[in-house]
């Protein structure tokens, strides 16, 4: 998978278990880092109050350990966008050899918080992503790519 964001993380003592790697936890801490990191380059955001979406799902799939005094890279990418509701993807690995360390990926919804309610991506902030990831911004595309993606997610 092609990732236009990356972040390093030295792994400290604290993300350590009693077995002597990265606790299962700390990966979402990881996560959380890249999602924020990937928001900081294509928004600008540094406050992030100013952030109207809210997390719905994490999946995360281990693949090898990570140990203290290993750097690590969390490759992030946003996969796909639907109306209300967009995807993430990550890629951790180990930064000297590429060791796929875990892949993981969530889903956040859009929210209205003074609505209590979802509500649906602003074209701005689709066309930001779009033009981030390298992908078509033409009103035409955006159109079929929402359509397409409406179908597909009718929960939401």
């Amino acid at each position: 998978m092609n990732f236009r964001d990356s972040l390093q993380i030295e792994i400290r003592f604290r993300d350590l278990d009693a077995f002597g790697h990265v606790n299962n936890a700390v990966y979402l801490s990881y996560i959380e880092m890249g999602r924020a990191h990937y928001w900081k380059e294509v928004f600008g955001i540094k406050d992030y109050s100013k952030v109207d979406f809210i997390l719905a799902h994490v999946s995360i799939d281990y693949r090898s350990p990570g140990y203290m005094g290993e750097t690590l890279l969390v490759y992030s990418k946003i996969s796909k966008l639907g109306t209300k509701s967009f995807d993430f993807q990550y890629e951790i690995r180990e930064s000297k050899t590429g060791r796929l360390i875990a892949e993981a990926s969530t889903t956040q919804v859009m929210f209205d918080y003074a609505a209590n309610r979802s509500k649906p991506i602003p074209t701005e902030m689709r066309e930001k992503i779009l033009t981030f990831e390298g992908k078509s911004t033409d009103k035409k595309t955006i159109t079929e790519r929402k359509k397409t993606t409406d179908e597909s997610r009718q929960c939401l």
